[in-house]
C-alpha cells in the first residue's frame, strides 16, 4: 500500500478500494508463499492497460465539443474484461480504476467466466438532446471498437448510460466492426439483449439480503427499507421489496431525499418509475405531487429504517450516517452501488456486528444476468424471464455461500466483507498462477 499510495497518490477512490481488499486477504494470501514469490498481489492491483483518449463530438448549435474518456482492462484471468461505461460529469481515472478493481473481484464471484473492466467519460447525459447523446456516444466507440469484442472486452451500462447509450454504442461498433455480436450488454430485446437484465441489479440485491436475514430467522415482510438513489438500482429493488411484503420508506437523488414513513405505495411506485425513468425527472417534484417529507440536499441515513440500501454512488454513506443508522436500530445495510460506505461506515457496521453486504457482493446481479446474456447471445436464443431470474437467485445464493465459507468468525456471524474479498481473490489468484507471468 504504500507503494501504491506512492506511485497513485492522486487516485484516491482507487487506493480505498485496494486497500480494503488487502486487509482482508492478508491473512488467506500470507498461506500462500507462491503468491509472494510470483509478485502476484502487484500484479493483481495495476490494470493490464489503460485507455485515454479525447472524445469530439457536435451538440445540436454546431460547436464542437470534446470530453475525456477511458477503458480500464483490469484482469483477464478468468474470462474476457467485463464491466460498464459510466458517463458522468465526476469521471475520472482514479474512479475507473477503483470500478475495474472491484469488478474482477464481483465478477470471480458470479462464476461465470468474466474477467474485470471499466469505462467511461466525464461527459454527462443530463440536458443532452438525444441526437447530441447519439453523437457523443458514436464518437466514443469510434475510437474504442478496437479493442473491444466478444471474447475480448463487453462493456455494458452503468450510471448515465442505459439502454438508449447502449443502443447508440452497439449499433457504431456494429458498424465499424462489421459484426453483429454480443460485444455489448443491456441491449434491447430486438437485438441480442436478456430478459430481467434491466432489474437485475436491483433484484440480485434483494435476493442476497433474503439469504443474510434467513441466516437469523428474520422476515422482511414489514420491514421499513432506507433506499438512496432513484436511478435504474434503486428503482428495482423498490419494487421487489415491495413485492415481498417490505416498505419502501426513501429515495434520493442528487437534489435530495424523499420520505415516506408508511412506505411507497403501488401508486406512488408507479408515478416514480415513470418520473425518473421517461421524463428523467426530480424527486421535488414527486414530494410536491404527494406532498410528503422532503430534505432538500439530505441524504436518507438519519430516518428510522430497520434495513439501509445505498444503491447511488461512491463514499455517500460516511461514519457519522453509519452511526445514525445504528443508533435507529438498522439491522442490515447490503449495497446496491459500488463502494457507498467510506471505511469508517464500514468499520462501524462490522463492529456492531450487523449484517453488511459489500457492494461486489450484493450488487453483483447487475453483471451475472450481463454474462447470461453473453451466454444466450454465443447460442443465439433467448431464455425466458422466469430461467433468467432463477438462475440470479441461483447466482447470489451461491455468492452468498462463497462469504459464509471465507468469511465466517469465531462467534458464528459473518464477515460479508472479507468473505467476498476472500472468494473473489482466490479463484483470480489461482487462474493467475496456472498461466504463469503475463
Amino acid at each position: 500500500m504504500s507503494d501504491l499510495r506512492s506511485r497513485f497518490a492522486h487516485e484516491p477512490e482507487y487506493l480505498q478500494a485496494v486497500e480494503e481488499v488487502l486487509t482482508s486477504i492478508e491473512e488467506v494470501y500470507n498461506q500462500h508463499p507462491e503468491f509472494e514469490r510470483y509478485n502476484l498481489i502487484e500484479r493483481l492491483c495495476i490494470p493490464d492497460r489503460i485507455f485515454t483518449f479525447r472524445v469530439s463530438w457536435i451538440d445540436d448549435e454546431g460547436q464542437v465539443r470534446t470530453n475525456m474518456a477511458y477503458r480500464i482492462q483490469h484482469n483477464n484471468a478468468i474470462g474476457p474484461y467485463k464491466g460498464g461505461v459510466r458517463f458522468h460529469s465526476s469521471v475520472n481515472q482514479s474512479i475507473l480504476k477503483f470500478l475495474a478493481f472491484e469488478q474482477t473481484f464481483k465478477n470471480s464471484l458470479t462464476t461465470l467466466a468474466m474477467g474485470g473492466a471499466k469505462g467511461g467519460s466525464d461527459f454527462s447525459p443530463k440536458g443532452k438532446s438525444n441526437m447530441e447523446i447519439m453523437r457523443f456516444c458514436q464518437a466514443y466507440v469510434a475510437e474504442l471498437w478496437r479493442h473491444i469484442g466478444p471474447d475480448t472486452d463487453v462493456p455494458a451500462g452503468d450510471i448515465g448510460v442505459g439502454g438508449r447509450e447502449v443502443g447508440f454504442m452497439y449499433g457504431m461498433y456494429k458498424k465499424m466492426a462489421r459484426e453483429n455480436t454480443g460485444t455489448f450488454t443491456g441491449k434491447g430485446m430486438e437485438f441480442g439483449g436478456s430478459l430481467i437484465r434491466p432489474e437485475a441489479t436491483g433484484y440480485g440485491n434483494v435476493y442476497f439480503l433474503l439469504n443474510m436475514l434467513a441466516t437469523r430467522g428474520i422476515d422482511i415482510k414489514g420491514k421499513r427499507v432506507a433506499i438512496s438513489g432513484s436511478g435504474n438500482v434503486a428503482i428495482y429493488t423498490a419494487e421487489k421489496l415491495m413485492q415481498l411484503g417490505a416498505r419502501v420508506v426513501t429515495m434520493s437523488d442528487s437534489d435530495g431525499t424523499i420520505y415516506l414513513p408508511e412506505g411507497l405505495t403501488q401508486e406512488q411506485y408507479e408515478y416514480l418509475f415513470e418520473l425518473k425513468v421517461y421524463y428523467r425527472g426530480r424527486l421535488r417534484e414527486f414530494a410536491e405531487k404527494y406532498g410528503c417529507e422532503y430534505f432538500d440536499r439530505g441524504k436518507p441515513w438519519h430516518v428510522p429504517c430497520d434495513i439501509a440500501m445505498p444503491s447511488a454512488t461512491q463514499n455517500e454513506l460516511d461514519g457519522d450516517d453509519a452511526r445514525a443508522l445504528l443508533a435507529n436500530g438498522v439491522i442490515a445495510v447490503s449495497e446496491g452501488a459500488n463502494m457507498p460506505s467510506t471505511p469508517e461506515a464500514v468499520h462501524a457496521f462490522l463492529d456492531a456486528k450487523i449484517l453488511y453486504a459489500p457492494g461486489k457482493a450484493a450488487n453483483a446481479g447487475g453483471v451475472a444476468v450481463s454474462g447470461l446474456e453473453m451466454a444466450q447471445n454465443a447460442q443465439k436464443m433467448s431464455w425466458t424471464a422466469q430461467e433468467v431470474d432463477q438462475r440470479l437467485k441461483d447466482i447470489m445464493a451461491n455468492i452468498h455461500a462463497q462469504c459464509c465459507k471465507y468469511g465466517q468468525n469465531p462467534d458464528g456471524t459473518v464477515n460479508y466483507v472479507k468473505g467476498a474479498n476472500v472468494a473473489g481473490f482466490m479463484k483470480v489468484a489461482r487462474a493467475m498462477m496456472a498461466q504463469g507471468v503475463l
